[in-house]
């Protein structure tokens, strides 16, 4: 590919100094997109004389920039979208007048993201220099081009100054939590590393819209030897083992398939629902900005929870739980989970508190049903799934923690529960995010 040249010189405004570094930059980079198997199909790259869906190319550069060289911690990565989109969200609520609105808005998107990435992901600073300058490449040299570039890195800025120091860096995140001392029903570390506990920074770190991490704390997980704690406890050693006689084969599939990360299993139906919107520019970079800022404030409710009742572990019960006597609850020292335990305690599930906050942004913004689209996963090779709606997710989610033998379904629908109030506050009290 040639290198890319500017039609006119760039004239100074705030801020511009990266964009022309951009425009000058080789273009004989590849595409950021192709370094991250998104969960759905990516649309091509668009042909000489169609257009191009800014939106969409942006939210590929971001997943690809997080997925090559995003934080070990999914709170942090969470954090990197929501302000990227936040900032292009606030400069596509208005264009000047007297420009072409479009080409504004591309710039401005462009902008917003590419500078917060760069900010955020350093590391990424070449590939993503190279983005912006395909972007600007189609929009027209002039006053649309080079105010949507300022606004969107002013609001960048912005949104990033405003959050630093929020404490949701890795460090802050899995600042190091003493084991508790063993009692029943207390968190140990699990086998087969027994590594100390992880994600208890996230309950110190700064929510975007929480008011204090436990706003939604739920109540405490079911008495030890109650009969709801039997019965969790009975169905994941049943269902949950790795050597289960009652898993059915799909059962197993559906465990294997949701065992990744959340923020990489959702990354697909988030771009399908952004993908199929027809809702102003501003509106779907909302929604992306949104469904991460609810992201963010949700892990940090999750793990205040966690951390406050301390609820050990199915593995950890299993081996050693001999409360009342009850066959269901008696030692089975040599019980082991289908899927490695994650160093954290049980109550409530990470995974379902995401899935609950994530289908309650989908649907109150773009409606509970979506038409059929396809799904696959990192952890589950060659199987793809298809889904209609998007409480699906959130229900097999449930189910997969079970199977995999990590949480207690109490664990997992208590989650569900978290995460959806933590959205919908999101949603209550997002004006304020735009002030």
């Amino acid at each position: 590919m040639p290198a890319l040249r500017s039609r006119h010189p760039v004239r100074s405004v705030p801020g511009a100094g990266r964009l022309r570094d951009v425009r000058r930059t080789p273009a004989a980079l590849a595409s950021t997109a192709t370094l991250m198997a998104l969960s759905v199909a990516v649309a091509p790259a668009a042909t000489a004389g169609e257009s191009v869906d800014a939106a969409l190319e942006w939210y590929d550069t971001t997943a690809a920039t997080i997925a090559a060289a995003g934080a070990p911690t999914q709170s942090t990565n969470s954090r990197t979208w929501a302000i990227s989109w936040l900032a292009a969200a606030r400069a596509l609520r208005a264009a000047p007048a007297g420009v072409n609105r479009r080409d504004y808005q591309d710039a401005a998107l462009a902008g917003a993201v590419h500078t917060s990435l760069v900010a955020l992901v350093p590391a990424r600073a070449q590939e993503l220099d190279a983005a912006l300058r395909r972007t600007l490449e189609r929009i027209p040299d002039g006053p649309a081009e080079e105010r949507g570039v300022a606004d969107g890195q002013r609001r960048a800025r912005t949104v990033l100054a405003s959050r630093e120091g929020d404490g949701l860096d890795p460090a802050s995140v899995n600042s190091p939590y003493p084991t508790p001392q063993p009692g029943p029903g207390i968190w140990q570390p699990t086998p087969p590393t027994y590594s100390p506990a992880v994600q208890a920074g996230n309950r110190a770190a700064r929510p975007f819209l929480l008011e204090r991490a436990d706003q939604f704390r739920p109540g405490p997980p079911p008495a030890l030897g109650s009969g709801r704690y039997r019965a969790d406890l009975a169905e994941v050693r049943a269902y949950g083992s790795t050597d289960s006689t009652a898993r059915t084969p799909r059962q197993t599939e559906t465990a294997t398939f949701w065992l990744g990360s959340s923020l990489t299993l959702y990354t697909g139906p988030l771009r399908v629902a952004l993908a199929r919107s027809h809702r102003p520019a501003a509106e779907r970079a909302t929604l992306v900005a949104l469904f991460h800022v609810a992201l963010v404030d949700t892990q940090i409710a999750t793990s205040d929870t966690k951390y406050a009742y301390l609820r050990w572990r199915p593995v950890t019960a299993i081996r050693s739980a001999d409360i009342d006597g009850d066959p269901a609850t008696s030692p089975d020292p040599d019980w082991t989970p289908l899927h490695t335990t994650p160093a954290h305690p049980d109550y409530p599930s990470g995974h379902n508190t995401y899935s609950g906050a994530a289908e309650q942004i989908l649907t109150a913004l773009v409606g509970p049903r979506t038409a059929p689209f396809s799904l696959t996963s990192p952890t589950a090779p060659g199987v793809t799934r298809t889904y209609t709606d998007w409480r699906t997710l959130t229900q097999e989610n449930v189910d997969a923690r079970v199977w995999s033998g990590i949480h207690t379904r109490s664990a997992d629908t208590v989650g569900v529960d978290l995460g959806r109030q933590v959205a919908r506050h999101t949603l209550r009290h997002a004006d304020r995010l735009f002030r």
